[in-house]
């Protein structure tokens, strides 16, 4: 069965797409933590981040790595926190988190509810970052 992530990449469910490279996918968090938090994810459907093969982990990284820093420049933080915890979707995946203090990693807090509007926003920002 495919994962909400895999039904994203086949355009079964629309996303708020911040990259995309022919591998790679990374797109806003519908449940964000904050504004600005970001999930990075390979295409290939994996369930766990250490069973990609060592050269799509490698990308991977190097993928969520360059969408870390639009990130950085487009919203207001004193970093871009990551975090790879793997309970929510059976799909690899690593968050992108803008930090201005550390609770803001905290996966127990409420999440966010954005308008449509907010979501576009900070799609444009950090696309054009």
């Amino acid at each position: 069965m495919s994962s909400i992530f895999t039904k994203i990449v086949n355009g079964e469910i629309p996303a708020y797409t911040i990259a995309e490279s022919e591998d790679f996918l990374a797109f806003l968090d519908v449940m964000p933590l904050v504004k600005g938090h970001t999930l990075v994810i390979p295409k290939k459907e994996v369930d766990l981040i250490f069973d990609l093969e060592s050269e799509e982990y490698k990308n991977l990284w190097a993928f969520a790595q360059q969408v870390a820093k639009k990130v950085g420049k487009a919203v207001p933080c004193v970093r871009v926190g990551v975090a790879v915890v793997g309970l929510e979707v059976p799909h690899a995946h690593i968050h992108l988190v803008p930090l201005n203090s550390v609770g803001d990693m905290n996966f127990g807090n409420e999440r966010l509810k954005l308008s449509e509007e907010e979501y576009l926003e900070i799609q444009s920002a950090i696309i054009h970052a």
